[in-house]
C-alpha cells in the first residue's frame, strides 16, 4: 500500500504541477505577442514597405548620376563637401598613426618631398578639382610602397613608392590615379552604397515579419552573409573603382605631359615586389584588380593616353624630368625652384 500511495502522490504532484503552468499569467500578453509576430504581414505594413520601396526607388533614380571622364552611371547622394568632412579628422588620425608608431614625416624641404609636390603641382590643375586645398605629407618608411588620398585633399605617400616609381612620370601615374578617386567622388559612392545595402536588407527582414525576420537575420550572420554580400558586391564594386581610377589618373597624367607609358612598367614592377613578397590576393577576393589585369587594361587605353599627350603643350615639361631620372640614378638631391 505505501508503494501505490507513494505512486498516486508522486503523480497528482506532477499533475498538480503542470496544471498551475498552463494557467500561469504569460510573461509577454498574447494581444502584444500576436502583434509582434503579425509585425510587417499586416495590410497596412505591407503598403508601408511598398510605398517606402516606391520612394527608395524614385531617391535611386534621382541620385543617379555620371562619372566623369569615363561617363560610368552610378548612385550618390553624398556631396564632396560632405564626405570631405566626414573625413576631416581622418588625416590628424594617421598624423597621430605614425607618431606613435615611432615614425615621422619628412620635411618640405626634402627632396622627395618636393618631388611630390612638384608632380602633384601640375597634375592639380588638369584634375578638375584645383580650388581645392591640397595638403602633401610624405612619410618616411623606405620599405613601404603606397600612396593614398583623404577625401578633401589629403595626400600622404610613403617613401618607399619612389623607389619603385624611379621616374616622375611613374610617380605621376601613382598619384594620378589616387587624385582620381577624389575627382570621381569614390569615397562618397561607397558610403552611398552602404546606405542603400542596409536600408534594403533591412527593408526585406521587416516584410518577412518579424519573428521570420529575425530568424532571416540569425541565419543571414550564420551563413556569413555580410561576407557574401562583400564578394559579391563591395569587392566588385572596389575593382571597377580602382580600374576607373587607372583610367582616369592615366588621362590626367597624359594631360599634364607625362608619359602615360611609364604606367605599365610601374605596375609590372608592383607585380614582382608582390610576387615575391608572397602578398598575391586572388582578385575575386580583392578590392583591386590583379596587376596582370591592370596592365592588361592600361596597354588598352595607352593610344588614348598617348593622343591626349601629344595635343598638349608638353615641350617645356621634360627637362625637370631628365633631372629628376638624372639624380634618381646618381643618387643625388634633386634642386627645385617651386
Amino acid at each position: 500500500m505505501r508503494t501505490s500511495f507513494g505512486s498516486l502522490s508522486s503523480r497528482s504532484i506532477h499533475d498538480d504541477a503542470h496544471e498551475r503552468l498552463r494557467n500561469a499569467k504569460p510573461l509577454v500578453p498574447n494581444a502584444l505577442a500576436g502583434k509582434f509576430t503579425s509585425a510587417g504581414t499586416g495590410r497596412n505594413s505591407r503598403a508601408l514597405v511598398v510605398v517606402s520601396v516606391v520612394a527608395a526607388v524614385t531617391f535611386y533614380l534621382y541620385n543617379s548620376q555620371t562619372v566623369p571622364v569615363t561617363g560610368r552611371r552610378r548612385f550618390n547622394f553624398l556631396s564632396d563637401a560632405l564626405v570631405a568632412q566626414a573625413y576631416s579628422r581622418a588625416a590628424d588620425a594617421i598624423v597621430r598613426q605614425v607618431e606613435e608608431q615611432g615614425g615621422h614625416f619628412l620635411s618640405d624641404w626634402d627632396p622627395r618631398t618636393m618631388i611630390v609636390q612638384r608632380v602633384m603641382k601640375r597634375l592639380i590643375p588638369v584634375s578638375g578639382m584645383d580650388d581645392l586645398k591640397w595638403e602633401v605629407r610624405v612619410i618616411a618608411d623606405s620599405r613601404t610602397a603606397n600612396a593614398f588620398v583623404i577625401p578633401g585633399g589629403k595626400v600622404f605617400v610613403h617613401s618607399g613608392i619612389l623607389n619603385v616609381c624611379r621616374s616622375e612620370d611613374a610617380l605621376a601615374a601613382v598619384l594620378g590615379h589616387e587624385i582620381a578617386h577624389n575627382t570621381a567622388s569614390h569615397a562618397a559612392e561607397r558610403l552611398s552604397a552602404a546606405w542603400v545595402g542596409n536600408l534594403t536588407a533591412g527593408s526585406l527582414f521587416f516584410l518577412a515579419g518579424a519573428l521570420p525576420g529575425l530568424a532571416l537575420f540569425g541565419l543571414w550572420n550564420v551563413i556569413g552573409g555580410y561576407y557574401l554580400q562583400d564578394l559579391l558586391f563591395y569587392l566588385p564594386m572596389g575593382r571597377k573603382q580602382e580600374s576607373e581610377a587607372d583610367y582616369i589618373g592615366l588621362m590626367m597624367m597624359a594631360e599634364a605631359c607625362y608619359d602615360p607609358r611609364q604606367a605599365v612598367g610601374f605596375w609590372q614592377r608592383m607585380e614582382t615586389i608582390q610576387r615575391l613578397g608572397g602578398h598575391e590576393v586572388p582578385e575575386m577576393l580583392s578590392t583591386h584588380p590583379s596587376n596582370e589585369h591592370r596592365i592588361a587594361k592600361i596597354e588598352e587605353w595607352l593610344p588614348e593616353a598617348m593622343k591626349k599627350r601629344m595635343n598638349s603643350d608638353c615641350k617645356a615639361t621634360s627637362a625637370f624630368a631628365d633631372r629628376f631620372r638624372e639624380a634618381l640614378r646618381k643618387r643625388r638631391p634633386v634642386v627645385i625652384e617651386l
